[in-house]
């Protein structure tokens, strides 16, 4: 069987159903394999393997910043950002902003646990003398801040 490479992320969730659900309109695919307490995603946008199973998380989010999903263009962030608002979800935009010293288009969802999915393209490195910038995650309400 030829497979091709994919990162493994396997999260425990509150509340099974209402993650499926999420990660179903999230990803715009119904999981691969699901078993009691358990689903998997193979999305066919990124070479992801995400795993989630019944469980409970110490704090919202545990102890993930967030994830980020880098895609190959400013045109496949444009068209994921496209589906998943279609699908319903809250979605926050920042293109073409200054952090984590490159310029980039991208937007974020949150989980029902409250972890954060930033979804992503690099469009260029910033100069090692510009401002360092890091983007915050929905919580945050703004596009970047001062690190």
């Amino acid at each position: 069987m030829d497979i091709a490479p994919r990162v493994h992320v396997h999260l425990t969730v509150s509340n099974l159903d209402k993650s499926r659900e999420f990660y179903t309109r999230f990803f715009g695919v119904a999981p691969v394999k699901e078993r009691p307490g358990y689903a998997k995603f193979l999305p066919s946008f990124c070479p992801l393997n995400l795993a989630i199973s019944d469980g409970h998380t110490a704090t919202a989010g545990g102890a993930v910043d967030h994830l980020g999903l880098q895609l190959a263009s400013g045109e496949d962030v444009r068209r994921e950002l496209t589906r998943v608002k279609a699908a319903g979800l809250a979605v926050r935009e920042e293109m073409g902003v200054d952090c984590c010293h490159a310029n980039q288009d991208k937007f974020w969802v949150r989980d029902p646990d409250g972890v954060d999915w930033e979804v992503y393209v690099l469009n260029y490195d910033l100069e090692e003398s510009a401002p360092v910038r890091r983007s915050l995650p929905l919580a945050s309400g703004g596009c970047c801040a001062p690190s």
